[in-house]
């Protein structure tokens, strides 16, 4: 596969540059995307080889990963981790999603992804218009991977500089014209009646 620069407008998604990205996924590749908060890794839930090469880009056993999934929505969500309860399920529902990674525990579908007895799994589910596309296209969740913390914060936020220190490392780079430069607020609900903000991020809790 030929290593490019891809830009996608939300408002606009050609076609034929979203098939490109999602059969550079189905054929076990590696793509940065945009989220509603920074670029990040991902690859196809279902392709254990690119699950492993991500893993070994940030330095660890896929089974001590600490990979979230990107999913359309929460029906999608729902099949990776345990039944939700009624409180966690409101909450989810009430808040924006896109600025949020929500720590749940994990159903039995998840440690097959990472050979491991893992119990706990972060779901996010965007907002954002071009990773929507992407897994809608894809008919299944990504992996996802936060890329390493630089000094510079406007640096996640800028395709080419991402794309010049990772085009020997990843597939594709999928610019967008807007992106946010703050992570994700991370939630752990864990337990049913006290959800904890583990990190502030964009997701303001509603």
């Amino acid at each position: 596969l030929n290593k490019m620069l891809i830009t996608l407008y939300q408002e606009n998604i050609q076609e034929k540059l979203l098939d490109y990205v999602v059969s550079t996924l189905e054929n076990e590749g590696i793509v940065i995307i945009p989220t509603d908060t920074l670029y990040a890794f991902v690859c196809d839930i279902k392709s254990n080889k690119a699950a492993h090469r991500l893993a070994q880009m940030k330095g660890k056993q896929l089974e001590k990963s600490n990979f979230s999934i990107l999913c359309e929505n929460l029906s999608m969500a729902s099949q990776y981790v345990k039944q939700l309860s009624k409180d966690q399920f409101s909450f989810i529902k009430k808040q924006d999603t896109g600025g949020f990674t929500f720590v749940l525990h994990a159903s039995n579908l998840t440690p097959k992804i990472f050979q491991s007895k893992k119990r706990t799994i972060g779901i996010r589910i965007p907002q954002n218009l071009i990773p929507l596309a992407i897994i809608s296209r894809l008919e299944r969740p990504l992996l996802v991977s936060s890329m390493p913390k630089d000094e510079d914060d406007n640096y996640y936020s800028n395709a080419e500089l991402i794309y010049d220190e990772y085009r020997d490392k990843v597939d594709v780079v999928v610019e967008d014209d807007e992106i946010s430069n703050v992570p994700s607020t991370v939630v752990n609900m864990l337990d049913d009646n006290d959800f904890i903000i583990e990190r502030q991020g964009l997701g303001e809790v509603r």
